[in-house]
């Protein structure tokens, strides 16, 4: 037989509701963009800004909130599975 150590395999990765949640915020920018048919209009202007041009721009804004929440979200998940560890989140 071999000398070599056992390595349990890693463990699967866990899908939440939090999870699911985080994937959305960082999906949604994506298909709103790239469904170019839903923003190809010139109407509504906003302060004579045609719309393709405004929808894109609060995308920028929209898609910064998203990925803050995403982020706020994951550190927040990664420490409840930190401290639900065996070890209680030691380092090895």
């Amino acid at each position: 037989m071999s000398d070599a150590p056992e390595v349990k395999p890693s463990a699967r990765p866990v899908v939440t509701p939090v999870r699911v949640v985080i994937a959305l915020c960082l999906f949604a920018p994506f298909v709103a963009m790239l469904w170019v048919g839903s923003y190809a209009e010139t109407d509504p202007t906003f302060i004579g800004i045609p719309f393709f041009y405004w929808y894109q721009l609060a995308w920028v804004f929209i898609s910064t909130a998203l990925t803050a929440t995403a982020y706020v979200l994951w550190q927040r998940d990664q420490r409840a599975r930190k401290a639900e560890s065996p070890n209680g989140g030691a380092a090895k």
